[in-house]
């Protein structure tokens, strides 16, 4: 299956009301462990002081990264940045 690092930039608008705020903040959390636990998303690292991540998603093909990806709670603040990876020749693994 093809691998993909995704790099995801939230941005909350201000003014959320918090409630709404936190409640899809949850959702998202609930989302991707799920994803996690499936095998599809791989690794997720949190991009330092920033309220982003890179993550590795191991999918079937792109029509269900896409599907994962618009599902995001949080996608409809996010800015994606899609990278389709392919394995390096000095890999030794």
């Amino acid at each position: 299956m093809p691998l993909y690092a995704v790099r995801m930039d939230v941005a909350i608008p201000d003014g959320v009301d918090p409630s709404v705020r936190d409640e899809t903040i949850a959702r998202e959390r609930a989302y991707s462990q799920e994803l996690q636990r499936t095998g599809e998303w791989k690794h997720i690292w949190r991009c330092a002081g920033q309220y982003s991540n890179i993550s590795i998603l191991d999918v079937a093909d792109n029509e269900r990264l896409h599907e994962i990806l618009w599902g995001l709670p949080l996608f409809k603040w996010m800015t994606v940045d899609v990278t389709p990876l392919a394995k390096h020749p000095s890999d030794i693994h």
